[in-house]
């Protein structure tokens, strides 16, 4: 059992109530134009049979029929197909085959993906549970882990854009939670367990906590309900990868989501977990070289395809920059002490391309005692202590581990796609680490580096304000209505905010957040409406038929008393596209 109370990867636990989540140790072109995903849906696999071993069978990219041919000529079966990046899943229960194939004109790698069977559940999947959802929370704190990062100042600025997608490569997620339902995408969400895509509806779900803990860290809603994600405004998208049971998550789960999250425009992915069965992969040894090539090639065509792959770091307390010993593979059978290089690689996360992302203690500028850290293997660091998130059933708890900080990572990429739609992966992952803050090496000898850039935390830890373009506002008091408002055809609606407890006249630098979600804001025309009648435009019909108005505007309100009555006033022009006032807020 790979998850214990949601510690996933070795069996490390924590005294206290806190559980601790393991993960990985933790500008390519695209490699074809057509979709990687299209044949994986038409394969027929044989029947189930006991001894059925997984293997990666490595090609050249494009047309495998040959390649595929020559499996079921050895006596496998191809279960799947990733044709865009020259990926083939074959089942076999021949000893001999990997050894077959590998004589075989065209196949460059082949290695077998696990040390145990692949279960009879591969062949008819079955759904995960649907929880009974807990009613909901009534107050919804801002956490030490979002001011930490200055997300709670970020989403004044932007909370992130609906069009910005977010895989969450995990567990599953539960997608009727109250926190993450707003922002759940159906549409885009899956099952890649066993490596073949299961798009039935729930097939996505959680079959453990982790991967709900996860998604609300990234985009848990602002709607006064329990908890806040760092990009509470963008979509999360359900791609499970582990298996129900072991939860682990093998090398052709990993390939199938990735390829996924290429061929439906993820612009940032969360990858919480390293590929099982090795905690790291060595090029030396023939299975382990095959996963290596394809899951690097999956990894290479989700970002050609405009996909950043944030991933954990881990959590043995290793510097992966200097690797010895793995006493943790096999976890699929029984594990042995091996002597390592650093050519052997813990994946994804020390992938080129991937942001690597450490963990933070409570007090935000340590190196939390369980994470792996590394020089020039650690791009930036999160919290990843104590953090409270959503638990499937409409639930929520704390978790500690670099699971927990890379889904900080992965909701501050958000916010910088949201804020900045043209960047690039590259783009994101250099601005990541420009933004972070910088933070000194402890009292620790393991720690090298300076403050700009070291061994512990990389670059810094993660910025969200900096990400939305935004800076330390001054002191001043904050209010917010985030009542939803129905905005309709050729109708006027308006949204209070009562201000109270400030002295004197508003400021000649009032802060006005407005989140509006509306499919042609050309149509609107939004105002600020003082206490005593007055008001100040906003917005008036610009923008044609983009969507959503969520910006924040500064407004010489220095004539009007503070406290009373404010209002949002929205007035929609035309026919066809309507809305809704999602929330604003005023900064004094």
């Amino acid at each position: 059992m790979r998850l214990a109370a949601a510690l996933l990867g070795t069996s490390l636990a924590l005294a206290g109530p806190v559980s601790l989540a393991q993960a990985a140790p933790l500008d390519n072109e695209p490699l074809a134009t057509f979709t990687a995903n299209a044949r994986a849906a038409q394969q027929t696999s044989a029947a189930w049979a006991a001894g059925t071993r997984a293997y990666l069978v490595i090609t050249t990219p494009g047309d495998t029929s040959a390649v595929r041919a020559a499996v079921a000529a050895n006596g496998g079966s191809v279960f799947s197909s990733f044709d865009a990046i020259g990926v083939i899943v074959a089942h076999s229960t021949s000893a001999s085959f990997a050894t077959a194939m590998r004589g075989v004109t065209g196949v460059q790698k082949v290695g077998a993906t696990r040390t145990s069977d692949v279960p009879a559940d591969a062949y008819n999947p079955a759904l995960p549970a649907n929880p009974a959802q807990s009613a909901a929370p009534t107050t919804e704190p801002v956490r030490s882990d979002m001011t930490q990062i200055k997300a709670d100042q970020a989403w004044a600025v932007n909370p992130g854009s609906a069009s910005v997608k977010v895989g969450i490569l995990d567990t599953g997620v539960d997608d009727q939670h109250q926190d993450l339902a707003p922002n759940f995408n159906a549409a885009d969400s899956v099952s890649c367990a066993y490596g073949k895509p299961d798009t039935r509806v729930g097939a996505w779900r959680d079959v453990d906590t982790h991967g709900t803990h996860v998604a609300g860290t990234v985009a848990a809603a602002k709607n006064g309900k329990g908890a806040i994600g760092v990009a509470p405004g963008v979509k999360i998208s359900s791609v499970r990868i582990a298996e129900p049971g072991s939860t682990l998550f093998f090398a052709e789960n990993t390939i199938c989501g990735l390829v996924w999250a290429g061929d439906h425009g993820f612009k940032v992915t969360n990858n919480s977990y390293y590929t099982d069965p090795w905690q790291f992969n060595c090029p030396n040894n023939l299975d382990q070289a095959a996963i290596l090539e394809g899951v690097g090639r999956a990894q290479a065509y989700a970002e050609g395809k405009g996909s950043l792959q944030v991933a954990a770091a881990g959590n043995s307390n290793v510097d992966l920059a200097n690797k010895t010993t793995d006493s943790a593979s096999p976890n699929d059978s029984t594990p042995v002490t091996r002597t390592i290089t650093n050519d052997c690689l813990d994946i994804p996360a020390e992938l080129p391309g991937v942001v690597t992302v450490s963990a933070n203690g409570t007090s935000g500028t340590s190196k939390a005692s369980f994470s792996n850290y590394g020089r020039d293997v650690i791009e930036v660091s999160a919290p990843g202590e104590s953090v409270y998130s959503t638990v499937p059933g409409g639930k929520y708890s704390s978790l500690s581990g670099t699971s927990m900080a890379a889904p900080h990572v992965a909701g501050v990429a958000a916010l910088m796609a949201s804020a900045n739609p043209a960047y690039t992966p590259a783009d994101l992952r250099a601005k990541l680490g420009e933004q972070a803050t910088d933070l000194a090496c402890p009292s620790d000898a393991r720690c090298t580096g300076t403050a700009a850039k070291n061994s512990f935390f990389g670059e810094g830890r993660t910025d969200a304000l900096k990400a939305v373009g935004g800076s330390t506002p001054p002191a001043g008091k904050y209010f917010e209505n985030l009542t939803d408002v129905t905005v309709s055809d050729n109708t006027t609606v308006e949204s209070p905010i009562t201000v109270s407890g400030v002295t004197g006249n508003a400021p000649a630098t009032l802060k006005v957040g407005v989140n509006i979600k509306h499919t042609y804001i050309g149509d609107l025309k939004v105002d600020l409406i003082a206490p005593d009648g007055s008001v100040y435009v906003l917005h008036n019909r610009t923008g044609s038929g983009a969507d959503d108005i969520v910006q924040t505007y500064t407004v010489n309100a220095s004539a009007e008393v503070a406290n009373g009555v404010w209002k949002l006033r929205v007035n929609d022009n035309a026919n066809a596209d309507t809305g809704r006032i999602d929330a604003w807020n005023l900064t004094f």
